[in-house]
Parts: C-alpha cells; sequence; structure tokens
C-alpha cells in the first residue's frame, strides 16, 4: 500500500510545530528522507510505502520530545563526511570546521608528520584531518569509551587509519607515551561550558553528554589544563589549535601566552563569532 507523501509531510509538520520545534520543514525532510532512502521531491511523485509510515511516525514523536534530530537519525555531516552519532557523544557541529579550516591553512606551507586531537569524541576533527592529510600520523584521545566506539566506527566507515588512545587526556600519564617524540599540531575541541551555560542548556543539548560540554566553573578548565600538560609533547614551532565558546578568545590567549606560545591569534567562525584560538610554542615555551 503506498499512501501520499505529501499529505504525511504536511501533518507531521503541523504536529512539530504544535510542540514548538524551530526548522519543522527540515526535520521532517530529513525523517522521511532518512527511512525511505529517497529525496522529498521524489517520495512527493511517488509516494510512501505503509511500511515505512510508522518509522517515520516514531522519529517525529522523538523529535517533538526534543531529542536531537542528529541521534534520531544516527548520522550528520562534518567536513563533507558521513559521522555515526548518538546517544554518549557529542554532536558534530559546523562550527568546528573553522578548526579544521585553519590547522589546514598552517600545514601547507610546512612540514607536518605527526597531529594529536585531544577530547576527540566522534573524531570528527581527527577524521576530517587524517582525509586531507593523508600522509600524516593522526592521534586522537578520549575518555568516555562510548564516544570512542563512535570514533571508531566513524573511522572505519571512511576507512581512514588513526592511533585511538582510551586515556584521561587531563592525566599526565597520558601524554608521557608522546614525550619521546614530540608531536607537530595539538587540536582540541574541549569541553568549554561554564556553570552558568551548563545550568541554561537547551532542552535538546541536555541529551548530549555533560562529560563533553563542561569545563569547569568558568569553562576554562581544559584549557589551562591541556596547555600546561600536554606543551612538551609539541615540537618547537609545533601548533597548539583550540575551539572555544564566543567569549573566551581573550582568557584562552592569555593562557597560551602565560606558557611563552607565540604569534597566538583568534578566529572568528561564519557567524563571526570568535570560534578559534591557536598559536604556536616558542623555545622557551615554560
Amino acid at each position: 500500500m503506498v499512501i501520499d507523501a505529501r499529505l504525511l509531510y504536511d501533518e507531521l509538520i503541523a504536529f512539530l510545530e504544535n510542540y514548538q520545534i524551530e526548522d519543522t520543514r527540515f526535520d521532517v525532510r530529513c525523517i522521511m528522507e532518512q527511512v525511505t532512502g529517497k529525496s522529498l521531491e521524489r517520495l512527493f511523485m511517488m509516494g510512501i510505502s505503509s511500511e515505512d509510515e510508522n518509522p517515520i511516525r516514531n522519529m517525529t514523536q522523538r523529535r517533538a520530545f526534543r531529542e536531537p534530530l542528529q541521534y534520531i537519525l544516527g548520522e550528520w555531516e562534518f567536513y563533507g563526511m558521513r559521522m555515526f552519532v548518538g546517544k554518549g557523544v557529542l554532536i558534530p557541529r559546523p562550527d568546528t570546521e573553522t578548526l579544521v579550516d585553519n590547522v589546514l591553512t598552517w600545514c601547507k606551507h610546512r612540514e607536518v608528520s605527526h597531529i594529536i586531537d585531544l577530547c576527540t569524541g566522534s573524531g570528527c576533527i581527527a577524521l576530517a584531518l587524517k582525509k586531507h592529510l593523508p600522509d600524516v600520523k593522526v592521534s586522537a584521545v578520549e575518555f568516555s569509551e562510548h564516544a570512542l566506539s563512535y570514533a571508531k566506527k566513524n573511522a572505519r566507515y571512511h576507512r581512514l587509519e588513526i592511533d585511538f588512545l582510551h586515556a584521561d587526556v587531563l592525566d599526565e600519564l597520558t601524554k608521557s607515551s608522546f614525550l619521546e617524540n614530540p608531536v607537530d599540531i595539538i587540536v582540541s575541541n574541549p569541553p568549554y561550558l561554564d556553570g552558568a551555560d551548563m545550568a541554561s542548556l537547551q532542552t535538546e543539548v541536555k541529551h548530549e553528554p555533560a562529560l563533553a560540554l563542561a569545563g569547569g566553573a568558568d569553562g576554562l578548565r581544559f584549557y589551562r589544563a591541556i596547555t600546561n600538560l600536554w606543551k612538551n609533547a609539541l615540537k618547537s614551532g609545533g601548533l597548539l589549535a583550540y575551539e572555544i565558546g564566543e567569549t573566551q578568545a581573550h582568557s584562552v590567549s592569555e593562557i597560551m601566552k602565560s606558557h611563552a606560545f607565540r604569534n597566538v591569534q583568534t578566529v572568528k567562525d561564519l557567524a563571526g563569532n570568535d570560534r578559534v584560538v591557536m598559536g604556536e610554542k616558542s623555545s622557551d615555551t615554560l
């Protein structure tokens, strides 16, 4: 049996609007296309199989209760790459692409052999860098076993070799294995929400793991610790690059300068918000 796709589409949009969901048309399109494997325009012409109706309705109901669309779909796009995601792993966001862009730009006229991604989560940063720098060794460190399972799944899907390490980036023992052969780049999108941010999270964001969001009372815990702990795992002249919250540029820059990083700069994302702080390790880094 085939049902009218346009009627179902309009019905589900109205249903989500009753729950004050934003971008209802986009959400319903994504769900219908995910379940059927066909474009919405094609579905309007051909109709929807009755066996697909219940999965579509169930997924729409999950969205009405503000489960993130990315978790419902089980995947999201990052840097043109399909990334599998689900409960327990931070959802890749377009803002983070600014971090990848600037690391790749920095690499253009330099010899780079090894990059470490700290707090890798879904592995999206590490995988995007590896895809565009296939001859560079990329290591990725993650504390959450659940998140790491997604990172490994994403690496297998894209057939990219990443050296994954299940460890705490705040533990001195973790960085010790890199001291003998310091790396060229350390990149990280660490937890950076402060106490006030955590107390006022949107309902959808509350579904994401607090472990990947909470950066301490002032949101700077990981920036202080990583800069201090990992600087000696970085070659002289090597790059340390962070994603930051939009109000943290000055604080993170000062943390890096206090450890004698040079050429510290802030980069804005496409929305015009401060998004990346990056700097190079000087020979006299403390």
